[in-house]
């Protein structure tokens, strides 16, 4: 864990929430896991069990659930000492997961007017210049969550570049947090202070100008010639595919794995949180862009085997787990 006085490699903030996930559907009752969610928590723990120094400043309500989200972030080894407690009553939200189908899962979010939706830019800016990061990364979730929250990820932007930090953003785009011309206005004006951009091949356009092309090789040139340095395009089940400011295109086919959760399977092994983690990892150990894909759709690939949003993160030691053939038992 980073001390006070030591910059974290990465620093990210964003709403981390109380999860509960049902066995059967809500209306009938039954028990229910507990456990914690949150897009930009979930790369925290997925570089801090890759040896990463993480620091996490999102806000928390002053109850239960938000110690649980505290607790379960150190547990992780993920600095939480840029996290701040909402002081005006607001509580943590709540991510309730119920299965539909087999392949389907309904999930139900209580986050308006939560902590973490009251996100202030004043905490996000202490925990940046406190320590200032090697990389920042931010997700398109924050800045649709409300006006604070989005004036956090603004200052934050400007002091990445004060201090020379990277920026790393994954659009994420949450139909139910924000229309896509909202998203649309926010991430286009913030693409020129972005180095890596990831998104899925139906999210690029939400970065570009209206009028864009539909290829999205073409949509990825466009996207670099705005100062972009890297465009990662996640193809689910296609894998992945990662286009440089110089000319190159490097393509990762996925991990195929037997999907165990559909909520972490989210994009079609290759899930996005995890997918992140291993790319910014290996981008922090210095790898070259097919040993960054690589990891990241490694990483991915034990999310969407593993139930719950990060439990199933993999240390360094087991990145070659998946390499391994069917039936293989480690002794």
């Amino acid at each position: 864990m980073t001390g006070p006085d030591t910059a974290p490699e990465v620093l990210t903030f964003g709403e981390t929430m109380l999860a509960l996930r049902g066995a059967g559907p809500l209306r009938l009752g039954g028990t229910m896991e507990v456990s914690v969610a949150g897009a930009e928590s979930n790369v925290a723990i997925g570089l801090a069990r890759l040896g990463h120094a993480v620091r996490w400043a999102g806000a928390v309500g002053a109850d239960e659930a938000g110690e649980l989200v505290l607790r379960t972030l150190r547990a992780e080894g993920v600095d939480v000492r840029g996290a701040s407690r909402d002081d005006g009553g607001a509580p943590t939200g709540l991510m309730l997961a119920e299965p539909g189908l087999p392949e389907v899962t309904r999930v139900h979010y209580y986050r308006a007017g939560s902590a973490g939706s009251r996100l202030k830019a004043c905490s996000v800016e202490r925990a940046f210049t406190e320590a200032p990061p090697k990389v920042l990364h931010l997700t398109g979730i924050t800045p649709a969550l409300s006006r604070s929250a989005r004036s956090a990820c603004t200052l934050a932007l400007r002091l990445a570049a004060e201090h020379s930090a990277l920026v790393c953003l994954d659009v994420n785009f949450r139909s139910r947090l924000w229309s896509s011309a909202e998203a649309a206005e926010v991430l286009r004006a913030w693409a020129p202070s972005v180095d890596v951009l990831v998104a899925s091949d139906d999210e690029l356009p939400l970065c570009l100008p209206s009028g864009a092309p539909a290829d999205t090789a073409l949509q990825a040139k466009e996207l670099l010639a705005l100062g972009i340095g890297e465009v990662v395009v996640k193809r689910g089940a296609a894998g992945a595919t990662a286009y440089g400011d110089d000319g190159s295109r490097v393509h990762a086919p996925a991990r195929p794995v037997r999907a165990v959760d559909t909520v972490g399977a989210g994009d079609a092994f290759v899930a996005g949180d995890a997918f992140v983690a291993g790319y910014l990892s290996a981008f922090l150990d210095g790898a070259a862009p097919e040993a960054r894909l690589d990891r990241a759709v490694t990483t991915g690939a034990f999310a969407v085997a593993s139930r719950g949003d990060w439990e199933g993160a993999p240390t360094r030691a087991e990145l070659g787990l998946p390499s391994a053939p069917a039936g293989t038992v480690v002794r």
